[in-house]
C-alpha cells in the first residue's frame, strides 16, 4: 500500500504576485486554481499536504544568483492566500533549491510511511526539478501534474519537464 503526499512547492508572494521580486508572469495564474483542486482533491483522500516555502536570510548565498526574495518574515515569504494551509497540513521551510536540502522533509515523510509524491509549484526547472531529482534519489515514486507547474523561462521549464521524465523516471500527468 503506498502512501501519498503533495508537496506544494514555493506559490508564495514573491514568485506568484505581480508585485513580488521574482515574479513567474502572468501565465502563473494558469496553475492556482488546479493545485487548489488537486490539493483539495488530495486532502479529502487522506493524502498529506506539505507547503514547501523558499523562507531565506537577509544575506542568503543564493542571492548572489538571482535577486533577493522570499526573505524570512517578509509578506513575500508567505504563501498566497488562496492556497493557505489548513490545521492538518505541513510547512516546511528551505533555503536551497531542493526541499530535502538541510531541511526535516525525509524524515517527515518517511514518519507517515510516504512512497508516493505528487509535486505541484514553481519554479518547474528549478525548485521543483531538484526537489523531484533528491527524490528520486530516495527512491520515492514522483509524479508532477504538467498543469500544476510553470516557471518565468517556458523553455527551462519544457526542458525541466523532459528531464524529469526520461532521465529521472519522474511520472508526467
Amino acid at each position: 500500500m503506498s502512501c501519498k503526499a503533495v508537496l506544494v512547492i514555493d506559490m508564495l508572494g514573491d514568485f506568484i504576485n505581480e508585485s513580488g521580486s521574482l515574479y513567474v508572469g502572468p501565465h502563473v495564474n494558469k496553475i492556482i486554481k488546479p493545485i487548489k483542486d488537486l490539493v483539495e482533491n488530495e486532502r479529502a483522500k487522506g493524502s498529506s499536504i506539505i507547503y514547501i516555502c523558499d523562507n531565506h536570510l537577509p544575506d542568503d548565498a543564493e542571492f548572489k544568483m538571482f535577486t533577493p526574495h522570499c526573505i524570512k518574515g517578509t509578506e513575500g515569504a508567505a504563501i498566497i492566500d488562496v492556497l493557505k494551509p489548513e490545521e492538518t497540513d505541513h510547512i516546511i521551510n528551505k533555503r536551497r533549491y531542493s526541499a530535502f536540502a538541510g531541511t526535516d522533509l525525509d524524515i517527515t515523510l518517511r514518519e507517515k510511511s510516504v512512497t508516493d509524491l505528487v509535486l505541484v509549484g514553481v519554479c518547474t526547472n528549478i525548485c521543483v526539478l531538484y526537489t523531484s531529482a533528491d527524490a528520486r534519489n530516495l527512491n520515492y515514486i514522483v509524479t508532477v501534474p504538467e498543469q500544476c507547474v510553470t516557471s518565468f523561462d517556458l523553455d527551462a521549464h519544457d526542458f525541466a519537464l523532459k528531464e524529469m521524465k526520461k532521465t529521472l523516471g519522474v511520472k508526467i500527468t
